[in-house]
């Protein structure tokens, strides 16, 4: 397992390499400890499921990627703990449906995405 330091030697993630490069699960760090994100990568590039979390330790968003663009359905919350939108993307575009809502839970928007 390799580690990764900010410069004042506090930890900032941890995971493997694969010829100089960042491959499989990685976890990233606050420097408070607290989890930053979980996220997967191939030789270098986003790839798999990725979560990211608020220093607080609420979820901030979460989805995949695919050869380091984003693919496949992704959430976002606001710091309320509430989802501020979620929908799909294909290659790095959005697609299909994408629903968007306020603070409070409230929908406030949906749009189609072709």
């Amino acid at each position: 397992m390799a580690e990764e330091r900010f410069k004042d030697g506090t930890l900032s993630g941890t995971g493997e390499y694969l010829d100089g490069e960042r491959h499989g699960r990685w976890v990233f760090y606050y420097r408070n400890g607290q989890v930053k994100a979980d996220a997967g990568y191939s030789r270098g590039q986003l790839d798999g499921d990725c979560v990211w979390y608020r220093e607080s330790g609420g979820l901030l968003q979460k989805g995949s990627f695919r050869n380091g663009v984003q693919d496949g359905f992704w959430q976002r919350w606001h710091s309320t703990g509430e989802l501020m939108d979620e929908g799909s993307y294909d290659a790095g575009r959005k697609v299909g449906e994408w629903v968007a809502y306020a603070a409070d839970g409230t929908e406030t928007k949906r749009k189609t995405f072709k």
